[in-house]
């Protein structure tokens, strides 16, 4: 992707502030025991997954249980998307009943979910595309929106 067909929204430190506000959203949502734990999707959900457990450890002074999640072939765009989905393992190494249990996504597109956390609500249109990308798997940590070639050129 190139400069010409995407533009940053988001920054490393406007992701890091995002994140902390996030983790300090949960605390305040759920003062009481037991604390939620998280569980991230694959596979940049899982990455800020474990970024916010790293700050809601710190705030809480307690263990904070982590997951992370496949959900590969139920994407809302995996019929669109031109390779198969890759197949992650899944881990829920714990037990979550009686827990609030937050699930952490990279991205939310379509589908009927309504998100209790938003680290940033971007509208767009139908043409553009958001790409989240963490430093863990891209080097860099940044939120774009992409205009695809086609729907540039009928612009």
């Amino acid at each position: 992707m190139t400069a010409a067909d995407h533009r940053v929204v988001l920054h490393e430190g406007e992701i890091e502030r995002a994140l902390t506000r996030l983790a300090h959203e949960i605390v305040e949502r759920n003062p009481d025991a037991p604390v939620p734990a998280l569980v991230g999707i694959h596979r940049r959900g899982a990455f800020l997954a474990g970024r916010i457990h790293v700050l809601l450890e710190d705030l809480l002074q307690t263990d904070v249980a982590l997951g992370d999640l496949d959900i590969g072939f139920y994407r809302d765009d995996v019929g669109t998307r031109p390779e198969a989905p890759v197949v992650h393992a899944s881990h829920i190494d714990f037990d979550v009943s009686g827990l609030t249990v937050v699930i952490v996504d990279d991205v939310l597109y379509t589908g009927p979910i309504r998100p209790d956390y938003v680290g940033k609500n971007l509208p767009t249109s139908t043409a553009e595309h958001v790409h989240v990308r963490v430093n863990e798997l891209d080097g860099v940590d940044e939120v774009a929106i992409a205009v695809p070639a086609t729907a540039e050129a009928g612009a």
